[in-house]
């Protein structure tokens, strides 16, 4: 019997479907389930073989940007310099830089905005496929799961019934 009769029969035999009606995760798993062979590797396996260096770039931004980390050093650095800005200069009788509107330092912080914002989307992006793919796998272990369940009890019930007809036609003890 080849892989395909395989997989068609146990379309038919386990879900009570033709083969040609099933999806193709449900096809893909009678396949796996007909040669005996496992599922594929994991997400994280999966994407990365594809990402690029922008892709584990942007993922390692995204990862520091919203760090607790970086939210502590941010705010220093923001009140480092408009302490520096507002008083140190002055004591010391120099002009400050960027004075008080900070308008500068605005200038700065946007451009890091506008420039992490879409590195944050995309690693997020990235992060939403990683998430469909996990699910779609899911999926397949949890039906390969199912099925071989189905396979497994529907074995025990045709053992049962072969214990049950040897014990019929066993003789009693009491029987001569």
């Amino acid at each position: 019997m080849t892989q395909e009769t395989d997989a068609h029969q146990l379309a038919l035999d386990l879900l009570g479907r033709e083969y040609d009606e099933l999806e193709a995760d449900e096809q893909r798993v009678l396949e796996r389930v007909a040669t005996g062979t496992y599922t594929q590797p994991d997400a994280d396996e999966l994407v990365q073989l594809h990402n690029t260096f922008g892709d584990r770039m942007a993922d390692r931004v995204a990862a520091v940007g919203g760090s607790w980390a970086f939210i502590i050093a941010f705010a220093v650095v923001l009140l480092g310099w408009m302490l520096l800005n507002s008083r140190v200069l002055e004591a010391v009788g120099l002009r400050p830089f960027d004075a008080y509107p900070y308008i500068f330092l605005n200038l700065m912080l946007s451009t890091l905005a506008a420039v992490q914002a879409p590195i944050i989307l995309m690693s997020q992006n990235r992060q939403a496929t990683k998430d469909r793919i996990t699910a779609r796998h899911d999926y397949e272990v949890n039906l390969r799961t199912q099925l071989e369940i189905l396979r497994l009890a529907r074995k025990i019930d045709r053992m049962a019934a072969e214990v049950r007809m040897a014990a019929k036609q066993l003789p009693f003890e009491g029987e001569s």
